[in-house]
Formats: structure tokens, sequence, C-alpha cells
């Protein structure tokens, strides 16, 4: 799929890994949309882009509010070609914790809220964008981000599994959506240099990640973007996983 035209909406795309591939979206000429909670974000992109990026504030775990935004972009730029699903939050804890005096399980609200967020979000967007696919007979793709956690990283159990399904979605997805034209395809990172990244780990942690990675560094945000543009351009990438993560998960 050539970029040049195309209607291309990117979830979480007012910050990090998400941003930079909105920017190189708009670059390529791509009809490009954003949705995405972060007002300051998207009025940070608006102020940087003007009316190249078309923008909407949206919860995501909301579906009726994921209808009328994905309805919206349809109307703004005459299909939905392709979607990223690209917006997640991270939350590290184990499923206990010794305290003094007590056992500390897992908050289930903060289990739900990361469910909500990380998965059922990824489904309610795929699912709106491949009505209006569909519809129009558009052969589009659908690129989910999932992460080398998924493979089952400690301390962040609600997060791993979440990007678990997220690559179990996309095999089905791709079995299901062939019929229509619509290719799935999953981009899992490894540890990148985002704030989220940096923000989320302690020095020490992050150093022995790196120290266990075979390139001996973090990503960078290029080339996790670089990977997911392939994903869209590619049209014989299907049903797979993508792990670009310096050789960790060898």
């Amino acid at each position: 799929m050539e970029l040049t035209g195309k209607g291309v909406l990117v979830t979480g795309g007012a910050n990090g890994i998400g941003r930079a591939l909105v920017e190189r979206l708009v670059s390529e000429g791509a009809k490009t949309g954003v949705i995405d909670i972060d007002k300051k974000g998207l009025e940070s992109l608006r102020n940087d882009h003007g009316e190249s990026i078309w923008c909407a504030g949206c919860d995501i775990t909301d579906t009726g509010a994921v209808k009328k935004a994905v309805q919206d972009f349809c109307e703004k730029a005459g299909a939905v070609d392709a979607l990223v699903n690209n917006a997640a939050m991270i939350y590290s804890a184990p499923l206990v914790s010794l305290v003094p005096g007590a056992v500390k399980m897992h908050d289930a609200g903060l289990w739900d809220k990361v469910v909500a967020t990380d998965l059922n979000s990824v489904f309610y967007v795929t699912s709106a964008v491949v009505e209006k696919m569909i519809l129009s007979r558009t052969k589009g793709v659908i690129v989910s981000i999932g992460s080398v956690a998924g493979q089952g990283n400690p301390g962040q159990g609600a997060y791993s599994a979440c990007k678990a399904a997220v690559s179990a979605l996309t095999s089905v997805w791709a079995k299901e959506l062939g019929p229509f034209g619509i290719r799935a395809a999953c981009i899992a990172p490894g540890f990148t240099k985002t704030d989220t990244t940096l923000n989320a780990m302690q020095e020490n942690v992050l150093n022995e990640w790196i120290r266990k990675t075979p390139s001996r560094r973090l990503g960078a945000v290029e080339e996790i973007v670089d990977a997911i543009i392939f994903a869209i351009r590619n049209d014989f990438v299907n049903g797979k996983t993508l792990q670009i993560d310096g050789g960790l998960t060898l």
C-alpha cells in the first residue's frame, strides 16, 4: 500500500512513538488522523501541523465515542485505508507483594483499567474501522502495537497479558478478514527510548534489560516507526508479529 493520499488513523498519536509515526505519515502524504485522550498533546499537533492532521479527543475505552470518531475521520478522509492501534498504558505490579505484616495483591481496579485501555480498545477501534472498510470495499490494513512483554514480563501481568492477546488477535483477524482484502499485522517493540519507558523503569532495571539485549542499547523511536511503515506498505505482511527488539527475544 502506498501512503500518498491514503487515510491512516492512529490511536495514541499525540506523544511518543505515536507522534513520531503521525509526523512520518504526514511527510509521506497520507491523510492522517489521530485519536487521543491527551488534549494538550493534540493541541501541540495542531499547532505544529495545522490542517494536515485531523485530531479528535476521544476515550478509546468508550465504544460510542470510538464509533463517532471513526465516522468523523471517514467523512474527512473519505475512507480509512490503514489503522494503527498504538494507544496503551503501562502499569507495573506483581500478582502478590509481601509487605510488613500482610500480603498485598494486584489491584483489581487497575487490572481492569489496563485491560480496557490496552486490549478492549483495540477491539473497539478495529471493529469500527473494519466495518467502514467492508462497507466501502476498502482493501486495508490493521497494524497493532504489541510488545516483547507479550511473552511474559514479571511484574507486568496485565500489560503482558494484553500484549499477548493483541498478537493473537492479529493472527485471528488476518484469517477472518483476508476474504475482504484486509490485512493484519503486529509490531512488538523491545525497550525503546521514549519518555514512557524512561519514566516507568528504575535506571538499574533498565540497564539490566539493556545488558540482556544483544544490540546492547535501547531501540530508537525512528526504528519502530520504520517497522510500522513497512507493515503498512508491504502487502504480503499478514498475520504476523514482527519483533523489533535488538535480539532480546532470541
